[in-house]
């Protein structure tokens, strides 16, 4: 693998093992080396729980990093969710393959070595909007009175460089985006998967002869979970509802709001529309025959886009409950409880709900049940009953012991029940990683829709925000009994219909790492104290458990510390 160093390291690579970019020019694999390193940082590739720092869970470990962020040590120089060191170094390896690509030899045969040379160039303008997505959804934000994004790099930097230049515009930012993903996708095949009709070969290679089986070689099954078009096009999507939200589109521009639903509409209407949600999507991480099942690159009808699959335990060790082995790690708030509907449909605080704060769990979302441990559930491979009450006898038992819950619940999403952490017969299941799920790009179409054309239009797409809210909440099996009366109540109702599009996406996208973006982008208060349900003989009473410490300018993440130090041009977000 290419390894840089350093600037001069770059240019002039140092004798000892290090390879330059002359050595890159005449060994291939030295130049998927730069792809491989960009690959490699991108930020979706782990689970980072910063729903931690959010009202949505706290940690039962008094070190954790968001634990601190969200009682008032966010700060420049100590920044958790920093994206400006990984981003940036991927840029410049993609810069530098952009750059030399073209000069690269993949294969003997001329059309098979244009396609390397189209794929990977593909590849790399749509990890640098990636990367660029990144970036501003963790850098960007207001400074002297200017939204801004970040510092342009369209070229390779060196020694000779000027590293001190100030950050573009938000707006250019965006632009940079765009033309990238555009980029990538004329190069690039919307999905990359063997053919056997030589009709689909792009005419600039048909043209020149090409079969199939030089198709298959670079743009074939091998290359299934390499970024394709169809994850460009996502891309471009996740960007525009960035830009779009109130914190970066102060004024409200509707044509945001459309271009965001289209870039949206486009992938969907790929499945089908509406009828390609996957109907076991919500338990895509819990469905053990499909993932025991999948291989050779393959996705559930869920998922868009996925790092390898392998097996493990580690989330079930950090997260299962004390009386399953597990260090009980992430504790879901009584406020994210609270943000599941009844079962028919309406919230818990309307009058129609039929909710008991005394029986809290009865009557509800069959999606609480498979995210969150409530006391009495069950759980782990024996179907072990957790006790969470204050009075309970086991270690499951409320703050009973460091790693016991603060809350009151222990979560489940994510978890595969059949995973065994007894020392005495511990094993391991397969799990799969998503970076891009469908049902995200169904709620970036519904909350976009929903601004631009209302609850109930459909733009070009063909459907509504109420199409893909009632199909999603179908889909979690609300309102089967009364046709969802929540959801016609306020069909016509543009800010109800915002704020439930919200709530479905906070449960639906639940601890995969969108909630404290979200609240941000939104413009949303990021104050609410996280909150726990304490139990003890049988009466249930909500807690306070942790206040969350942001201030107003908090909205926008900071720029960090040390570079503003390095260079005079960078400037800072307000209140940093």
């Amino acid at each position: 693998m290419w390894v840089m160093t350093g600037c001069q390291d770059l240019i002039d690579p140092a004798i000892e093992n290090i390879q330059g970019r002359e050595d890159m020019l005449e060994r291939p694999r030295l130049a998927q080396g730069l792809l491989i390193n960009a690959y490699l940082r991108i930020p979706t590739n782990g689970w980072s729980f910063s729903e931690m720092a959010t009202d949505d869970a706290v940690s039962n470990n008094p070190t954790n990093q968001f634990l601190n962020m969200a009682t008032g040590q966010w700060a420049s120089n100590n920044n958790p969710v920093n994206q400006w060191t990984g981003a940036q170094s991927a840029i410049q390896y993609l810069n530098v393959m952009i750059e030399d690509v073209d000069s690269v030899d993949f294969a003997v045969d001329p059309i098979v070595n244009q396609m390397f040379v189209d794929r990977l160039k593909g590849e790399s303008y749509g990890l640098r909007a990636l990367f660029m997505y990144y970036l501003l959804q963790a850098h960007g934000g207001m400074a002297d009175g200017q939204l801004l994004g970040v510092p342009i790099l369209e070229q390779s930097q060196n020694v000779e460089s000027d590293f001190n230049i100030p950050r573009n515009t938000f707006e250019e930012c965006m632009n940079q985006l765009y033309a990238d993903a555009e980029r990538a996708m004329d190069l690039l095949p919307y999905d990359l998967a063997n053919i056997t009709d030589p009709s689909l070969i792009p005419s600039k290679y048909a043209s020149q002869g090409a079969e199939t089986g030089q198709y298959n070689r670079v743009f074939g099954d091998d290359a299934i979970q390499l970024v394709s078009g169809r994850i460009v096009n996502a891309v471009m999507a996740q960007a525009a509802l960035l830009a779009a939200s109130p914190a970066f589109n102060p004024n409200g521009d509707t044509e945001k709001w459309r271009a965001a639903a289209e870039h949206a509409a486009d992938i969907l209407n790929t499945i089908g529309g509406v009828s390609g949600l996957a109907p076991n999507g919500v338990t895509w991480f819990a469905n053990t025959s499909e993932l025991n099942a999948i291989g050779g690159g393959v996705n559930p009808a869920e998922v868009l886009w996925r790092t390898s699959i392998g097996s493990s335990n580690n989330l079930e060790a950090d997260n299962y409950p004390p009386t399953l082995f597990g260090n009980g790690l992430i504790n879901p708030t009584q406020n994210f409880v609270d943000a599941f509907p009844m079962a028919n449909g309406f919230p818990i605080d309307e009058s129609s709900s039929a909710y008991d704060p005394q029986n809290p769990y009865a009557g509800r979302d069959p999606r609480l049940n498979h995210f969150v441990v409530v006391n009495g559930s069950t759980a782990g491979p024996n179907n072990t009953v957790i006790t969470t009450a204050i009075d309970g006898t086991t270690n499951d038992a409320l703050n009973r012991v460091e790693t016991s819950t603060r809350t009151g619940y222990y979560l489940r999403k994510l978890l595969r029940q059949d995973v065994n952490l007894n020392p005495n017969s511990t094993n391991q299941q397969v799990h799969m990683k998503p970076r891009i799920r469908y049902t995200e790009i169904f709620l970036i179409y519904a909350e976009a829709a929903n601004e631009a054309y209302g609850p109930m239009g459909t733009g070009t797409a063909g459907f509504s925000a109420y199409d893909v809210i009632r199909a999603i909440r179908q889909r979690a099996g609300i309102g089967a009994e009364n046709g969802d009366a929540y959801l016609e109540s306020i069909k016509g109702d543009q800010a109800a219909m915002r704020e439930l599009i919200r709530n479905e996406r906070r449960i639906e996208l639940s601890f995969e790492g969108f909630r404290f973006w979200d609240l941000r982008r939104w413009d949303a208060s990021l104050t609410e104290t996280a909150r726990g349900m304490t139990i003890e003989e049988g009466d249930h009473e909500v807690m306070p458990v942790e206040n969350r410490v942001y201030a107003d300018h908090m909205i926008y993440g900071p720029v960090p510390y040390s570079e503003t130090l390095k260079f005079t041009e960078l400037k800072q977000n307000t209140g940093w």
